[in-house]
């Protein structure tokens, strides 16, 4: 397989959960957008840094995976809503598919995806990972505040 050229490697958005906000309607998307689907407004959409929270709102366990992914397996891909309101999907980590609930809260973290090319080129990308019980317990604490 041939390796990816390094302007490829180069996107930020394959590193950074980076979207658009609509400057006429406040609509938050992802992927970034060129026009805003709410308003269809072209022009007045600006890069957005999203915060990586949210929760699952659905999700599948891969147990027989293709080829590149044998050795992750099994593993959870999810629907997750974004707090600023976008859905993605995302893969679990650090967790097993029992762990996975719908309604749990994840957050995203900078994980490895895989590599290509007879060097081995590693790619990084996003993956989400179920908040623990004591953060989660701090945040309904500070919100009761």
């Amino acid at each position: 397989m041939p390796e990816a050229p390094r302007f490829w490697r180069e996107i930020p958005n394959r590193y950074n959960l980076l979207g658009t906000i609509c400057k006429s309607c406040d609509s938050i998307f992802f992927p970034p957008r060129s026009i805003c689907p709410e308003c269809r407004r072209i022009g007045k959409l600006k890069t957005y840094e999203l915060e990586g929270k949210g929760k699952i709102i659905s999700y599948t366990t891969i147990r027989t995976p293709q080829e590149d992914f044998q050795g992750e397996k099994p593993y959870t891909l999810a629907i997750i809503e974004l707090e600023e309101g976008p859905r993605i999907v995302g893969q679990i980590t650090d967790s097993k598919p029992e762990e996975v609930e719908i309604g749990k809260e994840v957050e995203h973290v900078f994980r490895h995806i895989g590599e290509d090319g007879p060097r081995g080129i590693i790619y990084y990308g996003y993956k989400f990972r179920i908040k623990d019980d004591e953060e989660r317990n701090e945040k309904q604490s500070s919100e009761k505040s």
